[in-house]
């Protein structure tokens, strides 16, 4: 049978076609996103350093993987992203992670988010009371009638205020409140047109610091009878301490915290997420953490299986049982 020139050329490009799109499709690289915060909290350079930390660029990182931190609402808006499947994985506060895969608290009614799995649990997030030096604010009683923001819907932020006003006897109608991400509260507060705003993220974190620094502030101390109670009631919370001197003029100044923690979906690939945790424990990232953030010296491999509300992801698992902080 005589076969034209022409039908083999095209035959050809056909089939170049064919190789070239099997190889792009073998080398095209995995992405990871990592859902964070504002960029004016601690989330979201800690993602940076850890997104940088698991790409695979030369003899480092999980190769073939592309790793970037997206700035996000946070806790809440972390986890929606990971179910509907437009982030592969994010930070959220404990509670926030329990109360999803729970389906109770802040997702009551709404469902479980069965499909949340835990990486690693990274470090204490301290619940910050800023006030405005002057606005006469000692307790969490006094915010009775002044102007607050309790964080951005969506946030685990807003989630823990209301569990602090609770504690104390206040509602969010007795309050004066706000709805504002931590960057464009302490704006507000700066200019006088806010009393005090909550914040949950490690200390010492950027904006806060430079609010000290450039206008003068005071942490109101989340303690007392009231916190005892509170802390009873949710397991999740601990007590914590901001240390003298953390923000310019600022004594020390007891408080509560949750822990932060990287989840993603038991949809992940165990390979995937064992190399991606092998990575995150690695020296190289080791020196990163201490290097990149206050709060990176605290992220340790002893504190990463720790309260685990939510399970493990089998990959991340893998990894802990082997290196000897998992039985």
């Amino acid at each position: 049978m005589k076969i034209s020139r022409r039908f083999l050329s095209v035959g050809a490009i056909v089939g170049a076609l064919a190789i070239g799109a099997s190889m792009a499709s073998a080398q095209s690289p995995a992405f990871f996103r990592i859902g964070t915060g504002g960029t004016a909290g601690t989330y979201y350079p800690i993602g940076g350093l850890i997104a940088n930390a698991i790409s695979g660029a030369g003899d480092k990182g999980v190769a073939g993987l592309v790793s970037t931190a997206v700035a996000s609402n946070g806790s809440v808006a972390n986890i929606n992203a990971i179910q509907g499947g437009s982030m592969e994985s994010g930070f959220t506060q404990s509670d926030v992670a329990y109360w999803a895969h729970s389906g109770t608290g802040l997702y009551e009614g709404k469902g479980k988010v069965e499909d949340l799995r835990l990486i690693a649990t990274l470090y204490p997030e301290t619940i910050h009371l800023v006030a405005r030096k002057g606005a006469g604010i000692n307790s969490v009683a006094d915010l009775k009638g002044k102007r607050v923001s309790v964080d951005e819907p969506g946030s685990g932020t807003i989630v823990d205020a209301r569990i602090v006003l609770g504690a104390y006897g206040l509602k969010e109608s007795d309050i004066k409140a706000e709805y504002l991400k931590p960057g464009p509260a302490g704006d507000r507060l700066r200019d006088g047109g806010l009393d005090a705003y909550f914040f949950v993220g490690g200390y010492p974190t950027g904006a806060i610091s430079e609010l000290a620094t450039s206008s003068g502030i005071s942490l109101v101390p989340i303690s007392g009878p009231e916190v005892d109670k509170l802390l009873k009631d949710y397991t999740f919370f601990s007590k914590d301490t901001v240390p003298a001197g953390v923000y310019k003029d600022v004594g020390e100044t007891p408080t509560i915290s949750v822990a932060a923690q990287w989840v993603t979906s038991a949809k992940q690939s165990d390979d995937l997420v064992y190399n991606i945790t092998k990575v995150l424990w690695n020296d190289a990232t080791r020196a990163s953490l201490d290097a990149g953030h206050a709060k990176g010296k605290m992220i340790t491999l002893q504190n990463a299986t720790t309260s685990l509300g939510i399970p493990l992801h089998p990959g991340a698992e893998k990894f802990y049982k082997e290196a000897g902080v998992l039985k």
